[in-house]
């Protein structure tokens, strides 16, 4: 008993000196975007990252050494985020990186950055997104890569943003797809795609009587702050809120704990605010009308044909995702003409499919053997 009072005592002043500086200083526990990196472009919010070459032989990813290889592909791979979150979950801990995964692998790195949206931002559109940012942000990349075709690995909303822009623009230099978690079917994703599903013919009927569109509302008013984006995605599973919050109780003696919990919770504790406009667009040709799993969507002035897209694609779903389940995130194999095409289902909820701890020797390792054979 005696020898051990000692220790459980360092534990618990540790315990509390960390619980205070984390409190008053909580930036000296974010770890992440620390891969150095270039802006090669910007407008307005969203930019353009080209991340530096590992010049390390070796990097640490989980708990193993991977060597870094000396061989470089030629096609650049672009990341493609989400709305919702930072494109920091892309490099989210020094050791659980995609980014620095895929340089290790020998990939050139690029990643687009939508940026930190606010109110004044209520009037991006889909359109600005899909047909603006992506075309500006693509031209950035091939000036400065050399390289006109290009690979992508897009997560959730940004896959659907990559299929998106696919479509309506017929980019054939375009050579490979990836897809994580990308909610192709909304009809099929959930609970709330059986609600869609279920109030998609009443609510177009009123619409018709009413002579009124979700589209003709101001945008400010179906702005979306980051802070409801943040409760909604943990009420998907608050148990696991509650147990992480109990773990980082029961750890903050460990300083490096403290650093990668905090970290990791920065992903669901700082989200992005979802723009009023694109959000009636979601609402109405994703949502509603479920247009993506149904082949065609209207994008402005044009029409994103989605059997127009004839690259490789890869896609992946979450064995226990409870946001987006397996049958919405196949749908995307059915909607485009590719031959080159397979599905994925893997361990993980939503983010652990991503990014957990398993996500190194499943999504990410499967990704970069397959391509790695379609790149050179």
């Amino acid at each position: 008993m005696n020898q051990a009072a000692p220790a459980v005592t360092e534990k618990l002043v540790w315990g509390a000196l960390n619980a205070i500086e984390r409190f008053l200083y909580t930036d000296n526990f974010i770890v992440s975007n620390l891969t150095p990196y270039t802006e090669i472009y910007r407008d307005d919010i969203m930019s353009v990252r080209h991340y530096l070459p590992i010049e390390d032989e070796t990097i640490l990813v989980g708990e193993n050494q991977v060597e870094v290889e000396k061989k470089k592909h030629r096609i650049p791979l672009v990341l493609v985020p989400p709305l919702a979150a930072t494109s920091m979950i892309f490099d989210l801990l020094p050791q659980r990186s995609i980014v620095r995964y895929f340089l290790a692998k020998g990939f050139d790195v690029y990643l687009i950055d939508w940026g930190d949206v606010t109110e004044d931002h209520s009037h991006l559109s889909l359109e600005t997104y899909v047909l603006k940012w992506m075309p500006e942000a693509l031209q950035a990349i091939r000036q400065h890569s050399g390289e006109r075709q290009v690979s992508f690995f897009a997560y959730c909303m940004g896959g659907l943003l990559t299929l998106m822009y696919a479509a309506a623009t017929q980019d054939r230099e375009i050579r490979n797809l990836v897809t994580v978690a990308s909610p192709v079917d909304m009809h099929q994703s959930g609970v709330a795609g059986r609600v869609l599903s279920l109030v998609y013919r009443p609510a177009n009927k009123i619409s018709r009587l009413l002579n009124f569109s979700l589209l003709d509302m101001p945008a400010r008013y179906l702005h979306i702050p980051g802070w409801l984006n943040s409760l909604v995605f943990k009420l998907t599973n608050p148990m696991g809120s509650l147990i992480s919050s109990l773990e980082l109780l029961v750890n903050f003696w460990d300083r490096e704990y403290v650093k990668n919990h905090t970290t990791v919770s920065q992903w669901f504790d700082v989200m992005v605010d979802y723009p009023g406009q694109t959000i009636k667009e979601m609402l109405l040709k994703m949502g509603l009308k479920n247009q993506m799993a149904k082949g065609r969507m209207r994008m402005g002035e044009m029409h994103a044909a989605f059997d127009h897209i004839q690259c490789s694609v890869l896609a992946f779903a979450g064995e226990s995702d409870k946001l987006v389940s397996v049958s919405s995130a196949h749908k995307v194999l059915d909607i485009i003409s590719s031959e080159d095409k397979e599905f994925c289902v893997v361990p993980g909820g939503h983010a652990g499919v991503f990014a957990g701890s398993n996500a190194p020797s499943n999504t990410w390792a499967i990704t970069a053997q397959w391509l790695a054979t379609r790149s050179d």
